[in-house]
């Protein structure tokens, strides 16, 4: 949804833009572009490989912007943006879930397509849980929480069952043996739409692997502190568990008064520090998805940073 980021955050000569989730920089080196020369761009991942890939690309095609590049999660936005010595940031960006690159490199272990060992770690260096442990570890119960909360799979007990069955006979390593066990788990006529039977178990799974739902809420709040009054956040969520997360955190946000309506006077002292722009999240253009599938469940939703400087 590169297009309604850039017309949302509206990026310009002078500015400080942070992309938390920079991946193969497609969208950072579009806002690169809009706040070079004076401006700024931040990019931050946990992942090595996009890191390097992502900073070779904006040298060679946005050669006159000032670039920061920070290794981490931007669960810890805070202790990056400090180490950035950044007073402050006008436009934030999270796309979340995982980039195409990651997806694309099976060895990774996110993708159900192609067989590789059960890893789904997006910094493997400082995340030592695997999801080869979820699978094999975790208890029936566990495994039927996660695959329902964090991946809305309907026939999460069902999966759950089938996979502690299966790993008694031998531990489940490899992506194409779960993707097969959650295929079997789920009856016939269920598996014909949809998408592949495992998409959503995969997609629990790395979401618990790397504690996405609290990186996200740590995260935005975070950048809400961090961005200067009149400033801009997007966030492009891929399912209903992230955008119920950013939809909340928006609208606690853009809060005023929260006495009870009877109070003759304000008590609370609670004032909004956001606008919300997109009361209903934005979805991407039947052209763009046409072009990149993925795209099909994005959602876009944006707030601007209010000057609560004069507030009582």
């Amino acid at each position: 949804m590169l297009s309604e980021v850039l017309e949302w955050l509206a990026p310009s000569e002078g500015e400080v833009v942070c992309d938390c989730t920079l991946g193969g920089a497609g969208h950072s080196v579009e806002l690169a572009k809009r706040v070079a020369p004076t401006g700024m761009l931040v990019g931050i991942d946990q992942d090595n490989m996009a890191l390097d890939a992502a900073g070779k690309r904006l040298q060679v095609e946005v050669p006159e912007a000032k670039v920061t590049l920070l290794k981490g999660n931007f669960g810890d936005l805070d202790e990056l943006l400090v180490r950035a010595e950044l007073p402050g940031v006008d436009c934030f960006l999270f796309d979340l879930g995982v980039s195409s690159p990651q997806l694309d490199v099976a060895q990774r272990g996110f993708s159900y397509r192609e067989d590789a060992p059960l890893d789904m770690r997006m910094d493997p260096g400082n995340n030592t849980t695997t999801a080869a442990e979820v699978v094999n570890n975790y208890t029936e119960a566990d495994l039927t929480r996660i695959l329902r909360s964090y991946g809305d799979e309907r026939h999460a007990r069902a999966i759950a069952h089938r996979i502690v069955i299966e790993r008694k006979r031998e531990p489940i390593a490899g992506t194409l043996r779960l993707a097969n066990i959650v295929r079997d788990a789920i009856p016939a006529r269920d598996r014909r739409h949809g998408g592949h039977p495992a998409r959503k178990t995969f997609q629990a799974i790395r979401i618990e692997v790397n504690h996405e739902t609290e990186v996200l809420e740590r995260g935005l709040e975070a950048a809400i502190r961090w961005t200067n009054p009149g400033g801009r956040i997007a966030v492009i969520s891929y399912h209903s568990l992230e955008d119920r997360i950013v939809k909340h955190t928006f609208s606690q946000m853009s809060k005023g008064c929260i006495c009870p309506p009877d109070l003759p006077v304000c008590a609370c002292g609670h004032v909004p520090i956001v606008h919300v722009n997109t009361r209903r999240p934005l979805v991407a253009s039947e052209d763009e998805v046409a072009v990149n599938p993925r795209a099909r469940s994005a959602l876009l939703r944006v707030a601007t940073k209010l000057d609560t400087s004069d507030a009582q």
